[in-house]
């Protein structure tokens, strides 16, 4: 019971800390954001233990995407994108960050990626047409996902 306790704490901690991390990125234009969760992978299953939170700006005028993801409860990531699609539905990659994960601290995903001006513009205007997933061994299709959202 004391162990099952200490885990909830932990877990609610680190929900506490995404959000005061994200809230002050959050603020700069070009900036969306979703939780990314195992039960939101399509057409899954994803890692219901796993949980997490992206933050994503896009710069169309240095043709870049700029990610932080903080992922809990799944095994170390093989891989990270940006996929075009609706929520419910699986989509293609449109933006790689793998790249990032062996320069990123455990438990993290956090860099730039260049992109085409016009990908990084649409993403800008219509996030909502795009999720986040990350992917490890165990959940090649997608370990948690987010749909991407404007930032409030």
């Amino acid at each position: 019971m004391r162990k099952r306790t200490l885990q909830v704490a932990l877990v609610l901690a680190s929900v506490a800390v995404l959000g005061a991390t994200t809230t002050a990125s959050a603020a700069a234009p070009g900036v969306v954001r979703t939780v990314l969760t195992g039960a939101a992978e399509v057409p899954g299953p994803g890692d219901n233990n796993g949980f997490g939170r992206a933050v994503v700006q896009s710069k169309p005028l240095q043709s870049q995407v700029c990610v932080n993801i903080r992922y809990f409860g799944i095994d170390a990531p093989t891989g990270a994108h940006i996929h075009e699609a609706p929520a419910g539905v699986a989509g293609d990659v449109v933006i790689d960050f793998t790249p990032l994960i062996a320069t990123s601290p455990a438990s993290y995903i956090a860099g730039c990626v260049s992109v085409d001006t016009v990908l990084a513009r649409e993403l800008k205007q219509d996030p909502e047409e795009y999720y986040v997933n990350v992917h490890n061994p165990a959940y090649p299709a997608g370990a948690i996902r987010g749909q991407l959202a404007e930032a409030a």
